[in-house]
């Protein structure tokens, strides 16, 4: 089963299955607004709507931190955009 973890400290979130590293969604801090710049699942994993989950955590943190969110990452700027 994969889960979605969330790294404050790394400016991300990561997806795992079991202990493996399979996804990731980067962000850099500037002010009162997250910039999402890299979203990535591993190959093997694609079509499971990882990516997806990856950007909705950063999202969801962003809300409880009361930031705004912006994409560079094309893929969440098309999750922000719907």
């Amino acid at each position: 089963m994969v889960q979605i973890l969330w790294n404050k400290k790394e400016n991300q979130a990561v997806a795992l299955d079991e202990e493996k590293v399979i996804g990731i969604c980067e962000f850099i801090e500037e002010k009162d607004t997250w910039n999402i710049i890299h979203t990535e699942v591993d190959e093997n994993y694609r079509g499971q709507k990882i990516a997806k989950r990856l950007v909705m955590k950063v999202i969801e943190e962003a809300k409880n931190e009361k930031k705004k969110v912006i994409a560079d990452c094309s893929y969440a700027q098309k999750i922000l955009e719907s």
